[in-house]
């Protein structure tokens, strides 16, 4: 009982707070090695992870800049390129439209000299109709002028000389006739 009173009266005296000597010991002693450890190997590995993640990121976003300045200058590009198609199609639709009028008044033209030229055969036609026609009836006026001048006066008119004066004398009045009436 004795060891036990003594014991207990050492453990009276020392402070439960405070570890022993030989864990303190231990403790600082892990504690470098765990410091050594993550100061000279884990916190370079560490620092080297993050410094590439920085890279790649600064990278990405570089990239990123890069390919948005890229595609900011080709969007440029197709825009003017755009706008240089589309003029050029107002400028091809502003032709056709020129050459479509050049066209259809050359269509035009064309179709009024035909016109003309048909207008002027057409009446070159009834003029030569209407002059065959005219010498027609002349002819049958006469024949039958002097067929009934025969029967009214009585005497023959077959003498040619005779026939063609009654019946020109008989076209005179008649055209005479026709130009008072007109």
């Amino acid at each position: 009982m004795i060891q036990a009173a003594s014991l207990l009266a050492a453990a009276e005296g020392a402070n439960p707070l405070l570890p022993h000597l030989y864990e303190l010991v231990v403790g600082v002693f892990a504690f470098l090695v765990v410091l050594v450890v993550v100061g000279k190997i884990l916190t370079p590995r560490l620092q080297k992870t993050l410094a590439e993640r920085t890279e790649a990121i600064e990278g990405g976003i570089q990239k990123a800049q890069d390919a948005q300045v890229e595609a900011q200058a080709l969007l440029k590009q197709y825009k003017d390129q755009l706008a240089e198609a589309r003029h050029e199609a107002s400028r091809l639709r502003e032709e056709a439209r020129e050459q479509g009028a050049q066209i259809k008044a050359e269509l035009r033209e064309a179709a009024q000299a035909d016109a003309s030229r048909l207008i002027k055969a057409a009446h070159e036609q009834i003029e030569a109709d209407r002059r065959q026609a005219f010498a027609q009836l002349s002819s049958e006026i006469g024949r039958i002028s002097v067929e009934l001048a025969g029967r009214i006066v009585g005497e023959s008119l077959e003498d040619e000389v005779r026939q063609r004066r009654t019946v020109d004398r008989f076209l005179e009045e008649l055209e005479s006739t026709n130009a008072a009436v007109r």
